[in-house]
This record gives structure tokens, sequence and C-alpha cells, in this order.
């Protein structure tokens, strides 16, 4: 269910010192997630989760996460600036239809080059050259076990190569130069199902080793991506990721034998960071025609999730935990979009104007996916620091940051 670890005065203490709406993470939280991950994978000496910046793409959390031994998981030229402000010495760089410069920056600085097409190849080679390790990343076709639609079925993705083409680009890899890949693939996004990663590790573990054999390009390691959901909704339970990572085990045993040289690596942003932020934002209108409206300080430009996919966020209300859900709202912003909602036909306590709602599970794909319209400017974010402290670690846009790209 969705993540109460935080008591009501924390949500008090941080609506009385930054006016609302604003992002809240907990340090904590996110530490403790990265070493159950770790912990969990310690089974496999190479382990490694690169931290998907696209998340959560915050300096300070980034930071926090470096410390506890993640290496960091880019996708454009300005994440690639994120990780060098950060000094990240361990990059992946997955992007797809790439603007070649980004090539040749990820490559100075040492990035692993995860390429999603078989054309990158020539790409690749010109502008930073190939390396002697290269990631490939595979699409399989048809449908995967999963119970996300975010991502889709991969026979309707853009995203990878197909098996023949993964073939095919070793080939040309090996007479480049290469001599050790990797193979990579996100088939579902947010699945709650136990056996996505182990599922999706059989077929990657399968795949790689038969390009080796067929090749002769030495498999090193495998990337199984993201894709562990959060319990969303109340009903939801938990990913347990030891009963996960043990299953992946199993399957590795089966496809590899007594081999133990190639390297498990992750890039989990929602699982990592996102039970631990919460969107605040308090009452601020109440509208009452053919359905009860309540109007928040916040809108879509901080939470994109549920206008753009109809997600649902769990929403509490600071102070009126225990009391009955006995009012039905849809829960609004103030954007010219109907879709500027939080929750439709929500049950909550009643609200009354200038109480503090807490939208939670928003650490992950919250603030990162916001944006401008209506001229509405994102939020600032505040950290829960390990002391307990807060601080905040990026302040709210002005009317200035608006305009200053205009010529």
């Amino acid at each position: 269910m969705p993540n109460f670890s935080l008591p009501d005065t924390v949500f008090e203490e941080a609506a009385s010192r930054f006016p609302t709406p604003f992002h809240l993470y907990d340090a904590r939280g996110i530490r403790q997630t990265v070493r159950d991950l770790n912990a969990a994978f310690s089974w496999n000496e190479g382990f490694k989760e690169y931290y998907a910046v696209k998340a959560l793409p915050n300096p300070h959390i980034l930071s926090l996460l470096i410390e506890e031994g993640c290496g960091l998981d880019c996708a454009s030229e300005v994440e690639l600036l994120l990780a060098q402000r950060v000094n990240c010495r361990d990059i992946m760089f997955s992007a797809n239809a790439m603007p070649p410069h980004e090539f040749a920056m990820a490559r100075a600085m040492g990035a692993i080059i995860n390429l999603d097409d078989i054309s990158d190849i020539e790409t690749l080679r010109d502008n930073g050259g190939v390396g002697d390790t290269v990631c490939l990343r595979f699409n399989p076709g048809g449908t995967f076990g999963g119970d996300s639609d975010i991502i889709g079925s991969p026979g309707q993705s853009k995203y990878g190569m197909t098996a023949p083409q993964i073939l095919e680009a070793l080939k040309t890899l090996k007479a480049l130069g290469v001599t050790g890949f990797g193979i990579h693939a996100l088939l579902a996004s947010n699945s709650s199902n136990r056996e996505y990663y182990p599922n999706l590790a059989a077929l990657l573990f399968q795949t790689g080793l038969e390009a080796e054999k067929e090749t002769g390009v030495r498999l090193t390691f495998v990337n199984l991506s993201g894709g562990v959901g959060i319990p969303y909704r109340p009903e939801d339970k938990k990913v347990d990721i030891r009963a996960v990572a043990e299953s992946v085990r199993e399957k590795y045993v089966a496809c590899f034998g007594t081999r133990s040289d190639i390297a498990i690596k992750a890039e989990l942003g929602r699982y990592v960071t996102g039970p631990h932020g919460w969107l605040i934002t308090r009452a601020m209108h109440l509208k009452q025609i053919h359905k009860t409206y309540l109007g928040v300080d916040a809108c879509a430009a901080d939470l994109l999730r549920p206008a753009m996919y109809g997600a649902y966020h769990h929403i509490s209300v600071v102070g009126k935990r225990g009391k009955p859900d006995d009012t039905l709202y849809d829960v609004t912003g103030s954007l010219c979009e109907n879709n500027d909602k939080f929750a439709i036909d929500r049950r909550l306590p009643k609200v009354d104007m200038g109480d503090i709602l807490v939208i939670h599970d928003t650490g992950a794909h919250g603030f990162s996916m916001g944006y401008q319209y209506n001229g509405r400017l994102r939020s600032k974010e505040i950290l829960l620091q390990d002391d307990g402290t807060l601080k905040m670690i990026r302040r709210a846009e002005t009317p200035d940051d608006y305009f200053a790209t205009l010529l």
C-alpha cells in the first residue's frame, strides 16, 4: 500500500516552512531501499544499480544514491551533465534516436553505451568510437507477461533490436574491436508481478548466451533495466525484492551453470525513489455543480501522471487519518484542461479550506514530468535529510524563469 512511513507532523512542519505546493522526499527511505536492493542481489558479485535519472533528476538525490553505491542511467545530454555535476564515474547511456554529439559526449565521460538500433553502430563509430564493450537493447516482439500498458507490448514498442539484428550488430561490432557486450531490455513498466524480473532475466540470459556462442563476443553483463513497480493503491502489495532476486539467481544458475563472470545490472527508478516522495498541496476551492470539485494549489504541472495515464495516486488529508472517507470529490488543479485531476470520484474525509493534502508516491516521474502549460510554474523540492531536518533542494520557478528564454 502507499507509503505512510512519515507522520503527519512532518508534513505539517514542511507546509509551515515552505509555501505549497512542493514535492517532499525522504532521504532515509531512499537509502534503505537501495541497501535492501543491493543486499537482495549480493549473490552476484558484479551487481550494480544504475539509477534512472529521468525518474528524479535532482543532484541532491543523485549524490545520495551515488553515496549508496549506485551508478546513473542517463538518456540525454542534460542528464549526462547532471551526472558530471555530481561527479558520477559509472554511467549507462541509454537513449533512442539521439543526436550524434550525445554519443560522443557519453563516450568522453566513459559511459557504457546501450545501443537501441543497429544503425546506431555507425553513428557511435563516427562519434566517440565503439570502445571494447557495448550494450545492446533487445526487443523480442510479440507480447510479454506484464501488467502495465505504459510501455506496451514489445511488438508495439519503438525500443530495441530483433534477435537477428542483435547477432548482426555483434558481428559488426566485433570487426570494430568490441570484445565484450551486455544485453538489455525493458518490457514492462510498474509491474507488480513478482515473476516479471525472473522471466525477463531468463529471456536475456538465454539470448545473450546464444549470441555469445554465435559470434564469439563475450557476454559480460545482463541489464534487467527497470519495470519493478510500487504499491500505489491501498490494496497493492509491495514487491518482495529478496524473493525476486532469488528467482533471478535460480534462472542464472539454470542458464550459466557454474559461470559467475556475468554481472547483473539494474536501472530501477520508480522502485528506488517512488514511494519516498509526496506532493504536498492545500485545499483552496470547493465547487459544487453536477459533482463536487475540490481545488488544490497544485496542478498537473506538478504531477502529470494522473492526467497523462489515468494513474492512481493515493491522497490523505493531514490531521484526518482515521476519520471516515465520507465525502466524494474530484480533486483538481487549475489548468485549462479537464484532465487536470489528481483523483476522480475519490472518497476522502470532509476537507476544509486550507487543509493540507498529501499526494503519495510522487518520488519518481513526479516533478521530472512537470511542464509550464498556462504559465503554471514548477514547484520546489524539499528533502527530509538523514538527521530529520528539512532542506530546500530546488526552489520554485518564478515568472523571471519563464521569460528568461525569450528573445
